[in-house]
């Protein structure tokens, strides 16, 4: 479950608009569960490089986006389509987005932190 007060459908139509209007790209690769699907952002710069960032909700209860660079997940694309792949194996209602931009901004506006 992504949010208990905002369906994930919406959440997701919301952040493929920030990015629209922001001048990237933005595609949806895998339509999940509607209110409840979990969610991998894909960003791909363009030049080879992208990078995955899927939530989290730390201890304080506070829903974060962690980069999963050095994970497994990038910084190269086909890292992070491999790693996409397989988290859609393990899980039918995922949400998959494709953000394109070659500057990399991800347009989340939730916390992003990064696992080293």
């Amino acid at each position: 479950m992504f949010d208990d007060r905002l369906p994930t459908g919406l959440w997701v139509k919301a952040l493929v608009r920030r990015a629209l209007l922001g001048g990237a790209g933005a595609f949806v690769l895998h339509a999940g569960d509607e209110s409840r699907g979990d969610v991998v952002v894909k960003i791909a710069d363009l030049r080879g490089g992208a990078k995955v960032f899927v939530p989290r909700t730390g201890l304080d209860g506070v829903r974060r986006f962690v980069d999963l660079a050095g994970r497994g997940a990038g910084p190269d694309e086909a890292s992070a389509d491999d790693y996409i792949c397989r988290a859609r194996d393990r899980d039918t209602d995922l949400w998959v987005i494709e953000i394109e931009d070659p500057k990399g901004r991800h347009f989340l506006t939730e916390p992003v932190e990064s696992i080293s």
